[in-house]
């Protein structure tokens, strides 16, 4: 009995027949996939409050959370922090920083057109005494205290007021801020109450409480610190920070307090902290919107020993400019990785354009599209939206030229599709948590980068329910 030879299918044919069973088997388990990441976020919630000790009830811990670092002493500075009752929940939301006789301090602040009531107190304060001998601050978390008229400066100044009393300085030696609901006056009275129970509490070492004091829908404390030498003299720099949405350059949307033990003179302080905040709070966006309260103000006690600086260019500063700039980045990009419901931090780069104030603008264009935003919250690599994004920032652009990448994969060159553009790679890639993306407008020289996250359902969810 002779057999037929078995047919067997041509190894195209085969190959394309294993390709098509391998994509049935990843469509088929795409929806595990969907299911299993629903589950990991409720466990991350259900977790979220150990996670995130004093945060708001409410936001889950961002996935993209990086840890509080040891924030050591800075001669010079004293915190304390307290519950004042601006929150429903048991929280700190009061916090006062105590600084050295002849500290000096600097402050960049919202560009707002309804700027809010301690914002227009610094501002006048530091112009008056133009930055010598501060000795307070005070911040408060859960009212903004903007858009309170009359009422709300009376408000502020009664708060600065109570403070010098009990440090005995000046009310124009105390600094003060505030975030929370805009259109809600403060009450004073709860910080004044709160006074005596902070001037005993003041010690060398509370940065990681005041990091979470001032936290309103940020799921994680914000803080940075550096070692910096000054003319042979080592200083530190500390710092903290809170901001989740309401996030957008001129500055960007959050409160931040930096302080260091070197001995800088109020306008080079006030110099350094213009010009570092245009390369590390002005370049993060979250949302687009600008806040009444953004305030960054900055502290120099004087008390490391080290030489007094007055100018911000002496070659004796040079390693504290690097390290200031560092300290304020971190701060800034850990905003955008507590961005309100963000799953991804996207690192963009606009190069080839005509100036870098176009390439800014190209930048911003795009990190702040509700279709790119969407696209990358949905993992998928849809470049025509950065495209898209890129043209409607009205900035030069020569379409033949255009160029975009994700990381190092290449979506389109020369005004159009890549050549090696390979939709697997991309759609692996666009999994990561972390992403670049670099656009080549094709005109000239100058380059930008900023920094931003994804739009998600739970930003919806969080904005929602902010007052609810």
């Amino acid at each position: 009995m002779t057999r037929k030879p078995v047919s067997r299918p041509p190894a195209k044919a085969a190959a394309k027949s294993v390709e098509v069973v391998g994509q049935t088997l990843e469509r088929a388990l795409d929806p595990l996939a969907s299911a299993l990441k629903r589950a990991a976020l409720r466990r991350a919630e259900k977790q979220s409050r150990a996670l995130a000790p004093g945060a708001p009830s409410g936001p889950l811990v961002s996935p993209l959370a990086v840890p509080l670092p040891r924030m050591p002493p800075v001669a010079g500075v004293e915190l304390a922090v307290a519950r004042a009752g601006f929150y429903k929940q048991v929280r700190d939301d009061l916090l006062v920083m105590r600084f050295a006789e002849g500290t000096a301090a600097a402050g960049v602040f919202t560009r707002h057109a309804v700027g809010s009531a301690p914002v227009d107190w610094c501002k006048r304060q530091l112009a008056a005494s133009r930055g010598e001998d501060v000795r307070a601050l005070v911040v408060n978390a859960g009212c903004a205290n903007a858009f309170t008229g009359k009422p709300g400066a009376d408000a502020a100044r009664r708060v600065a007021s109570a403070v010098a009393k009990r440090f005995g300085c000046r009310q124009r030696d105390v600094m003060a801020a505030s975030t929370g609901v805009i259109g809600v006056l403060l009450d004073d009275g709860k910080i004044a109450h709160r006074l005596p129970e902070i001037e005993q509490r003041l010690t060398p070492d509370g940065w990681e409480a005041a990091a979470r004091a001032i936290m309103t829908t940020d799921t994680f404390a914000k803080g940075a610190t550096a070692e910096a030498d000054v003319d042979g003299t080592q200083v530190r720099i500390c710092g903290v920070a809170k901001g989740s949405g309401m996030i957008a350059p001129d500055m960007a949307t959050m409160l931040a307090f930096v302080a260091t033990d070197a001995a800088i003179s109020p306008a080079a302080l006030q110099n350094l902290a213009s010009l570092y905040t245009r390369s590390t709070f002005n370049c993060v966006t979250v949302d687009g919107d600008r806040s009444t309260n953004d305030t960054l103000l900055l502290f120099a006690t004087g008390q490391s020993g080290a030489p007094r600086i007055s100018r911000a260019g002496d070659r004796r500063l040079a390693d504290f400019r690097q390290k200031l700039e560092a300290v304020l980045l971190d701060l800034a990009l850990q905003l955008v990785r507590d961005g309100e419901g963000a799953t991804k931090f996207v690192k963009v780069t606009v190069s080839g354009a005509e100036s870098p104030a176009s390439a800014r603008k190209i930048a911003r264009t795009i990190c702040e599209s509700p279709l790119v935003k969407t696209a990358i919250a949905g993992e998928d690599a849809n470049w025509g939206r950065i495209v898209m994004a890129a043209g409607r920032a009205d900035e030069p652009i020569n379409r033949e030229r255009l160029s975009i990448r994700f990381g190092e994969l290449k979506a389109a060159e020369d005004g159009a599709i890549s050549p090696t553009y390979d939709e697997r790679k991309m759609s692996a890639y666009m999994k990561k948590a972390e992403l670049e993306i670099g656009v080549d407008v094709g005109v000239g020289r100058a380059s930008a980068t900023m920094w931003t996250c994804d739009l998600t359902k739970r930003y919806v969810e969080i904005n929602g329910d902010y007052r609810s």
